[in-house]
């Protein structure tokens, strides 16, 4: 009998893969994170890096949140991360596009419906410290390091009123 080869998933508890982001983790919300758990990571995965972008913003991807070092036996993110920039598990969370240190959840124009992807990446090794400040450093730090990466998808679209 084979091994069972279970694929590297990204899960929400607030929404499930393509539906709507609740209000709730929204700049017209409590801004707050989600739950988000994953598994099926490659067996030599030494850390897991994520980010958190809207592609469908109006001057390009703009980046809602960066986390990098997770240790390799953290499978989950509680709801309501701490706007630090190291938790407590050595979990390193960068700047975002609103040039803050954290989570900030979507908030697209009015009238728009935007998509908002959580990418995880199982990484080869742990990233220095202080190597990530942005988006651009987010992807050449961890270029060659990727063993495999998952994917969730949101959408979130406020009112005009």
């Amino acid at each position: 009998m084979k091994d069972s080869i279970i694929k590297f998933t990204i899960s929400c508890t607030a929404f499930e893969n393509g539906l709507k982001i609740p209000i709730e983790y929204t700049c017209d919300g409590n801004d707050i994170s989600p739950e988000l758990w994953w598994e099926g990571e490659p067996r030599k995965t030494a850390s897991f890096a994520m980010i958190m972008e809207d592609p469908d913003a109006p001057n390009g991807i703009f980046t809602h949140w960066i986390l990098y070092n997770l240790p390799a036996d953290c499978h989950q993110l509680g709801k309501i991360i701490p706007i630090q920039k190291k938790l407590i598990n050595g979990t390193i969370q960068a700047k975002n596009d609103f040039e803050r240190i954290g989570y900030k959840g979507p908030c697209p124009p009015q009238g728009e419906e935007h998509r908002y992807f959580f990418r995880i990446f199982a990484l080869k090794k742990k990233l220095p410290p202080e190597s990530i400040n942005s988006r651009s450093e987010f992807y050449d730090v961890i270029n060659g390091l990727v063993l495999e990466r998952a994917e969730l998808m949101g959408k979130y679209y406020r009112k005009t009123y």
